[in-house]
C-alpha cells in the first residue's frame, strides 16, 4: 500500500479560496506601495551562504535553511568536522547556498551589486516568499510570504513618517481598525546600555528585552543576568519596565532615564519629531504608540525600530516590522548608505481578517455562470457563447461532460456558480438561452443580448 502523501511541518497547501483572499490582501498592499512611489523589484529564493549568515545574529544564523552542495557534497567536507562532530564547522563545507531568511538582506546585496543602475533615494517593493527553521505554531510557519517597502539613499527622518502613513493605508484598505504601530529607536536602547554600563553587552541587552510580550520582566532579567549582565545594572534600568502614558509622558520619562546619554538624547530627538509630524497628519486607522522595551533583536537596526500589533481582540503576534538600517550595505561593502524598510506579514494579517470576517464577498467569487452540456451539438453551440461571453469580462465555463443534468447542477452548486444556463435544441432553434439562478430557482428566456446584460449586472 501506497504511503499517504504529506507536506514538511511549517508548510501549508492553498485551495482556491484561500489563494483568492491572499491575493485580496497581496493587491491592497500593491495598491499602496505603488501610491507612495515604491518600485518593484524580485531577487533569487537562495542566496550563497555567505551572504545571510552573520546578518541576523546567533538566533537568526540558527533559523537559515542550508542547501546542501549538489553531487556527492562529503567528498569536499572538512573531515576534521567530521571526526569532531562539530556541526557548524561541517556546515559551511558541504553547504555554499541557503534559502533567504528575510528580503532586506538580499535587497541590501542587490544595492550593492547594481548601484551603477539605480537612481538614488531608492524606493522599492518585493513581495516574495522567504523561508524560517523555526518551530511552527499559529500564526508562525517556516515557508511564508513577506511583503517589504524599503528607501535606500535617504536619512531623512521624512522617511520614517512616510513608512507610518503607508501602514496605515494599507490596513485602512483592508478595513483592519484597531492597529497599534509600536515604535522604538535603537539609539534609546544603545542609551540604555551606555547608563548601564553594558555598551558591550548591547546584542545581549537588546535580544532579551525583545522577549518582554513572550516571557515576561521577571524572563527578561534572567537572560540579561545569564548573559552576564550584573544586578546593579538591571536595577538601574528597572525604570522601562515602568513607563506607561501617552507618547508624551513617555518621552519625558526616558528623557529623565537617559539623561546621562548623549546617543540616547539623540534617539528622543528623533522619536519626537515623528510623533509631532504625525499628530499634524493624524492617522486614519491605526494607533502610534511608542513602547521602549520593542528591540527586534536584529543587528542591522540603528534608528527607529516598528513593530505593527493586530487589534487587541484577536490573539496574534506582530503582523508587521521593521526600521532603519544606516550600515546595512556596508556589510557588502558600499559605505554611507542610510535606509530604511518595513516588512507586512501577509499570513498572519489574513488570519486576522479572518478571524475578523473582514474579506468582502466578491473576494472569493468564481465562475459566473456554467452551460450545462446536451450533447455534442448543444455543447458547440455554448461554447461560442462561452467565448463571446468572455469576451465581456463575463467568466463562464461549459461543464465538459454530458453527463446527467442532477449531476451537472449538483457541480454547479458546489461551486458556488450562481447562475447555469440550459440551451437545447429548442433554444438553439430560436437562439436564446434558458438562464437559471441557482439560489431562487427564478428562470428566464433570454436572447445574447440579454443574457450579457442580466450576468453583467
Amino acid at each position: 500500500m501506497a504511503q499517504k502523501p504529506s507536506i514538511p511541518k511549517g508548510t501549508r497547501d492553498f485551495s482556491p479560496e484561500e489563494v483568492a483572499k491572499r491575493n485580496y490582501i497581496f493587491n491592497c498592499i500593491q495598491t499602496e506601495f505603488k501610491r507612495f512611489g515604491f518600485q518593484p523589484i524580485e531577487t533569487p529564493s537562495f542566496e550563497n551562504s555567505s551572504t545571510l549568515m552573520g546578518k541576523y545574529g546567533d538566533e537568526g544564523d540558527r533559523l537559515i535553511f542550508k542547501i546542501l552542495n549538489s553531487g556527492d557534497f562529503l567528498k569536499k567536507a572538512d573531515k576534521d568536522a567530521l571526526t569532531e562532530n562539530d556541526s557548524i564547522k561541517l556546515t559551511s563545507s558541504i553547504s555554499e547556498k541557503a534559502l533567504r531568511y528575510d528580503l532586506t538582506v538580499p535587497f541590501a546585496r542587490y544595492v550593492v551589486q547594481h548601484q551603477n543602475e539605480i537612481e538614488f533615494p531608492f524606493k522599492r517593493y518585493q513581495m516574495q516568499p522567504v523561508w524560517r527553521a523555526d518551530r511552527p505554531q499559529k500564526g508562525r510557519f517556516r515557508e511564508f510570504y513577506q511583503c517589504d517597502a524599503d528607501v535606500v539613499g535617504s536619512n531623512s527622518l521624512w522617511q520614517e513618517v512616510e513608512f507610518i502613513q503607508l501602514y496605515d493605508s494599507v490596513f485602512n484598505s483592508l478595513g483592519l481598525e484597531g492597529v497599534t504601530i509600536k515604535i522604538n529607536n535603537r539609539k534609546v536602547l544603545s542609551g540604555f546600555a551606555e547608563v548601564i554600563g553594558e555598551q558591550d553587552k548591547l546584542i545581549d541587552f537588546t535580544v532579551a528585552l525583545d522577549k518582554l510580550d513572550k516571557i515576561g520582566e521577571e524572563g527578561v532579567k534572567k537572560e540579561m543576568r545569564e548573559k552576564g549582565i550584573s544586578e546593579e545594572a538591571l536595577q538601574k534600568i528597572q525604570p522601562i519596565f515602568n513607563l506607561k502614558g501617552s507618547f508624551a509622558e513617555k518621552i519625558q520619562g526616558l528623557s529623565s532615564i537617559l539623561k546621562g546619554s548623549e546617543t540616547g538624547q539623540k534617539g528622543i530627538q528623533e522619536l519626537e519629531f515623528i510623533q509631532n509630524a504625525i499628530q499634524e497628519m493624524p492617522l486614519k486607522t491605526a494607533k502610534l504608540d511608542l513602547d521602549v522595551t520593542l528591540a527586534r533583536g536584529l543587528n542591522y537596526y540603528t534608528g527607529a525600530i516598528f513593530e505593527v500589533s493586530a487589534p487587541e481582540k484577536v490573539k496574534m503576534g506582530s503582523i508587521g516590522g521593521g526600521g532603519r538600517y544606516d550600515d546595512l550595505t556596508g556589510i557588502f561593502g558600499l559605505k554611507d548608505m542610510s535606509g530604511i524598510g518595513i516588512s507586512f506579514g501577509l499570513d498572519r494579517i489574513y488570519l486576522v481578517l479572518e478571524e475578523l470576517e473582514l474579506f468582502p464577498a466578491t473576494v472569493t467569487e468564481n465562475t459566473k455562470v456554467l452551460f450545462i452540456n446536451f450533447g455534442e451539438k448543444e455543447a458547440l453551440y455554448a461554447m461560442k457563447t462561452v467565448e463571446k461571453l468572455r469576451g465581456e469580462n463575463i467568466t463562464a465555463e461549459i461543464y465538459p461532460d454530458a453527463a446527467k443534468m442532477g449531476k451537472q447542477m449538483k457541480y454547479a452548486d458546489k461551486r458556488q456558480i450562481p447562475y447555469v444556463v440550459l440551451a437545447g435544441e429548442e433554444e438553439m432553434n430560436n437562439q436564446k438561452y434558458t438562464l437559471k439562478h441557482m439560489k431562487s430557482g427564478e428562470q428566464s428566456s433570454l436572447d445574447f443580448a440579454g443574457l450579457k446584460s442580466k450576468l453583467s449586472s
